[in-house]
Parts: C-alpha cells; sequence; structure tokens
C-alpha cells in the first residue's frame, strides 16, 4: 500500500483501500436480434428471477436456453407465470444436478426441444418466435414464442486483476472469510456479482456493497 490503480484513460489513482464492484456479464447467443431486444424490453432476458414475473410474459409460451442448474431453477420458476417453459437445449441430455433435472421433467408446465439450437431471434418490438435448427439433423423449424431466457451462465469482470487477487476456478472473487468482503489481499474487498456466483440479485449487491464499505471502514480505523 497504497495501492495503484489505472484507469482505462490512463489516469493513475492511489488508495488505502480498494472495493471490486465491477460485476458480471450474462453470456449471449451472439445473434443480433436477441441483444437488441433485450435492451428494449422485447421479451428477452438473462434473467428469469429478475423479469419472468412481469406481465408481458403472463400465460404466454416462453423458452430458456441452457441445460444446467441455472436453467432448470429459471425453467421452474416461470412455470409460476407462463402456460408453457420450452428448454432448449443444444444435446440430448442435460448438465443440471439430477434433483434438479428431475424436479423440471416432473413439471407438466415443461417441455424439452432436445438437440436444438437458436439460430434466430423472430420479432421487431417484441419477440415473436426463435428459429432452430437441429444439431444432429441439421433440419430447421420454428416455434413461436413470448419470451426468451436465456440460461448459459455469466462470466465475472475479473480479467485485469491477473493473479493479484486470488480467483476461483469459474473467474469469481474467492472470499476466504464467509459474510465478510475481505479478499486474499488484505485492504482490498469485493461486492456484487464479481464475488457472488449463486445470488447474483441487485438486492444482493447492494447488501454486500453495504458490507464492503464498512469492512473499509473498519480496515482502515484500525490502521490497516
Amino acid at each position: 500500500r497504497p495501492f495503484l490503480l489505472e484507469s482505462s484513460g490512463g489516469t493513475t489513482l492511489e488508495a488505502e483501500t480498494v472495493i471490486v464492484a465491477t460485476g458480471a456479464n450474462a453470456r449471449w447467443l451472439g445473434l443480433p436480434n436477441e441483444e437488441r431486444l433485450a435492451q428494449s424490453g422485447g421479451g428477452v432476458s438473462a434473467c428469469a428471477v429478475c423479469d419472468g414475473a412481469l406481465p408481458h410474459f403472463r400465460d404466454k409460451v416462453v423458452a430458456v436456453v441452457g441445460g444446467g442448474d441455472s436453467a432448470m431453477e429459471d425453467a421452474l420458476y416461470l412455470t409460476k407465470f407462463a402456460s408453457e417453459v420450452l428448454v432448449i437445449h443444444r444435446r440430448d441430455e442435460l448438465r443440471a444436478s439430477q434433483i434438479m433435472q428431475d424436479r423440471a421433467r416432473e413439471n407438466p408446465k415443461i417441455r424439452f426441444l432436445w438437440n436444438k439450437a437458436v439460430t434466430e431471434v423472430v420479432g421487431d418490438d417484441v419477440i415473436k418466435g426463435l428459429r432452430l435448427k437441429d444439431t444432429v439433423t441439421g433440419e430447421e423449424t420454428g416455434v413461436d414464442v413470448g419470451g426468451l431466457f436465456v440460461a448459459i451462465g455469466h462470466t465475472p469482470n475479473t480479467a485485469f486483476l491477473g493473479e493479484q487477487v486470488q480467483l476461483k476456478d469459474n473467474g469469481y472473487i474467492h472470499m476466504p472469510h464467509p459474510w465478510r468482503t475481505e479478499t486474499t489481499v488484505p485492504g482490498v474487498f469485493a461486492a456484487g456479482d464479481v464475488m457472488d456466483d449463486y445470488y447474483r440479485q441487485a438486492v444482493s449487491a447492494a447488501g454486500t456493497g453495504c458490507m464492503a464499505a464498512l469492512d473499509a471502514e473498519r480496515f482502515l480505523s484500525h490502521g490497516g
């Protein structure tokens, strides 16, 4: 200490403590219409818990893309509001834990579309449907949906840290003390989605932001 922080604009700052709160970005399918409709509120989302209860999705057929636990959790949550939930997966088996698979398979409102990849999101102002390609036969089909939820993971914004702060295998910041915001570097704290690979909610991020501020203040008041 002091820590030296260099911004993308070339400005260098000195600080006695640092709170890393750079968040995590949802992984998208990379389709042109997908990002546009996600940004405009056109029925495409990467957070079912955030958006699934909105009136736009109620009593409609919606799709979830993914095959892991997050996708199954999203699909099960959406059954509370949608008339039917289509789980689209590019393989014929899921990566999700067995208990999550069983829950999803047993829910009568969930239908699986196996060996399918989304090639196009159809719709101008709002999503109207999806174009799908069979990953085995190459056959292309269409399906009408009123919503699309992409659940293929998140990427934490930690690349800039290099090896200066210990990260977990999935790239999120490792927090050595449960319910605390200290990282493995004294004086460096973390808050929000950059260290939370489980809840990923605005309210929990705000809470850890408050915790990090208190931890940093106490660190300084005790002389570091």
